[in-house]
């Protein structure tokens, strides 16, 4: 954490020099917005969005937003699981299940399970609707070309 400044005092880092320092000693364990923008190929509005519904916290140095390697692991979690259709409050309830250290990693392999077995059911059902309807569809156009072909 960064001290107060006091007169005459060295000014406090900025987010980029607090980023660079950790990239110095080769951690590479923090990033900036900008950073994971151009990485994930997203806007800063989707990152602050994600921010005000609870899913990234990332820690501030001098007011930017400075992200950790779980914070960006995290955003990935959140665009991958966006990207099948799944809802942030289902999405946050799965980050938070990890827990601080991990602890909750077995409980959110459960809960990936049950969802990815009940989305799998779900789709299934609508490919056999959907074989259906093209079998009917793929009928009457049979019918349509030969009523047409005998006038």
């Amino acid at each position: 954490m960064l001290a107060p400044r006091r007169k005459g005092a060295v000014a406090a880092p900025t987010a980029t020099e607090v980023v660079a320092s950790h990239r110095e000693a080769d951690s590479g364990e923090l990033y900036g917005i900008t950073e994971l923008c151009r990485e994930f190929g997203i806007s800063l509005r989707t990152i602050r969005f994600y921010e005000d519904k609870g899913l990234l916290a990332p820690r501030r140095v001098n007011g930017a937003r400075v992200y950790t390697r779980r914070d960006r692991a995290r955003l990935a979690l959140i665009l991958r699981s966006k990207a099948i259709g799944a809802p942030l409050a289902e999405i946050k309830h799965y980050l938070d299940l990890y827990g601080p250290h991990g602890e909750g990693r077995v409980q959110q392999l459960k809960f990936v399970l049950e969802r990815t077995d009940a989305a799998i059911a779900a789709l299934q059902v609508k490919r056999e609707h959907i074989d259906a309807t093209l079998a009917e569809l793929r009928v009457i156009n049979a019918t349509v070309r030969k009523q047409l072909g005998a006038k």
